[in-house]
């Protein structure tokens, strides 16, 4: 009798990513698909809550907005911007409410979430943690052949830090890279370079 043939490994979904640079103001979410040799936005915009004068009203609006994006889109993890310590206490326990309702929509929903400093969002999208939102927006249009120039800066620092995460972790997904330096960043990844 002939051995069994083995059964056909079938295609791995899709690692999908929702990125969040949590505000009060505006919000910036963004939603990328990563395949094992491509990776496309599905989703890049700004929640604005200016209009909203009760702070909770902000919250509540927030929740259910990344509730509706997390239930679409269905991402295996949040890649959320930690706050930055500003002098403004108050301006920072409400960006911290905000981040907590960001995570709160992802954790009801089993998404796991992930948090990285700012600087470590620029380290990773532009090899500079000192970088401005320019060269980190620049970088993040070499990466996906997109003009970003329409896009407001919290769409895209939600992108970077999406795209951090996947830098983190690509080693994990397959593709792996680490680099010695800023030249090594550099020579690895040229084809991101405007010239």
């Amino acid at each position: 009798m002939p051995a069994p043939k083995p059964k056909k490994k079938a295609d791995a979904a899709p690692y999908r990513i929702i990125g969040i640079d949590p505000g009060t103001v505006v919000l910036g979410f963004a939603v990328v698909e990563i395949h094992p040799r491509s990776k496309r936005i599905l989703e890049l915009g700004t929640l604005k809550l200016a209009q909203f004068k009760d702070h909770a009203e902000r919250l509540s609006t927030i929740h259910r907005r990344l509730t509706q994006v997390i239930g679409t889109h269905k991402p295996s993890v949040m890649a959320i911007e930690s706050p930055f310590f500003g002098k403004n206490p108050q301006s920072m326990l409400k960006l911290g409410r905000a981040q907590g309702v960001c995570m709160a929509a992802a954790m009801n929903l089993d998404v796991k979430v992930v948090e990285y400093a700012p600087r470590k969002i620029k380290q990773a999208v532009a090899g500079n943690g000192n970088a401005s939102k320019e060269q980190v927006c620049k970088m993040l249009e070499q990466e996906f052949s997109l003009d970003m120039s329409r896009v407001l800066n919290d769409a895209t620092d939600a992108l970077g830090a999406a795209m951090c995460h996947y830098y983190q972790t690509r080693g994990k997904l397959g593709g792996g890279t680490s680099f010695k330096g800023w030249e090594g960043f550099l020579a690895a990844n040229a084809r991101r370079i405007k010239k």
